[in-house]
């Protein structure tokens, strides 16, 4: 088979359930991963042919994409923050404005680590703990971008924890001395039982923060394939993430520390309610480059 025909009948049939921009641009990263290929090489190439070899695994995959699975379960894989990411059904995809949220967290603990940096060599490391860890791309994220960070993270899910020990970041930590996060099975509302973490300088969370009545807005292939555990909250408790966040805010965070929170933009104003109570008397909602509310920002 012809790569421009496959193409060309994958992008048609895709189109019944994305636009032809979306159905093309996931017809493309699906060849580009099982047949190395870019984007134009059907042009360029007008008579390239498929491996023969190749071709039962690109159409095993193209009838996940067909049946709706996200491609990024498909190929068990994506980018994020410029870091390959492993995914799989067992986490949340991630998702931009959660890169927009690592941004703000990088920028702090950059900040905090160059002034102890420069104050001697004795001085203590940034600390970071990532509440509902996932995939664990926070965590990661902010272990690969500052050198020397000690990160901690926490998830209920061991199938999630499972995902994000496995992280292949081998060779960048050999290379560039990265202390690998501590992944530690911890559910979050769970205010009881105390593990013991310590104080950190950065507290970052993106819990669940849906709410059910919201599922009717959203599409069936994240509905039908996204862990709903990690997304959703009941209608008439849609803070209950939050509370529990604060508390271990309250517990955990230096008092010259930082909190950040992806937060549901339907929530904003009460969301900043919950950690004023809980006695951060800093807090603010940061919007993103579409004036929606995606973070709260508190401190003491």
């Amino acid at each position: 088979m012809l790569l421009k025909e496959f193409i060309s009948a994958s992008v048609a049939s895709l189109e019944k359930s994305y636009s032809q921009n979306e159905a093309r641009a996931i017809v493309f990263r699906l060849c580009e991963d099982v047949l190395g290929t870019r984007s134009y090489t059907h042009i360029v190439e007008p008579g390239f042919v498929i491996d023969k070899n190749r071709l039962p695994e690109l159409q095993e995959k193209f009838s996940r994409l067909e049946s709706g699975e996200p491609l990024q379960y498909v190929t068990g894989h994506m980018q994020f923050c410029g870091f390959d990411f492993k995914v799989t059904p067992d986490v949340l995809i991630p998702r931009q404005e959660t890169e927009l949220l690592c941004r703000h967290a990088i920028e702090f603990v950059s900040r905090i680590s160059r002034m102890r940096q420069s104050s001697g060599k004795f001085a203590s490391p940034v600390r970071a703990l990532d509440l509902c860890t996932g995939s664990g791309c926070i965590a990661w994220t902010l272990a690969l971008s500052v050198p020397g960070i000690e990160v901690v993270a926490t998830d209920i899910s061991e199938k999630a924890l499972q995902v994000a020990r496995s992280q292949n970041f081998r060779e960048y930590v050999k290379a560039h001395n990265i202390k690998v996060p501590r992944f530690v099975h911890q559910d979050v509302l769970d205010t009881e039982t105390d593990p013991g973490l310590g104080t950190f300088d950065l507290i970052v969370s993106n819990p669940p923060y849906v709410t059910e009545s919201e599922k009717a807005l959203m599409n069936k292939n994240v509905l039908d394939f996204e862990p709903a555990s990690a997304l959703f909250v009941p209608d008439d408790d849609p803070m209950r993430y939050y509370r529990a966040i604060s508390f271990w805010s309250e517990k955990y965070l230096a008092h010259d520390g930082l909190g950040l929170a992806e937060v549901n933009e339907a929530f904003g104003g009460m969301t900043a309610e919950v950690f004023e109570q809980g006695g951060f008397v800093h807090t603010d909602l940061i919007k993103d480059i579409n004036n929606k509310v995606r973070i709260i920002r508190y401190s003491r």
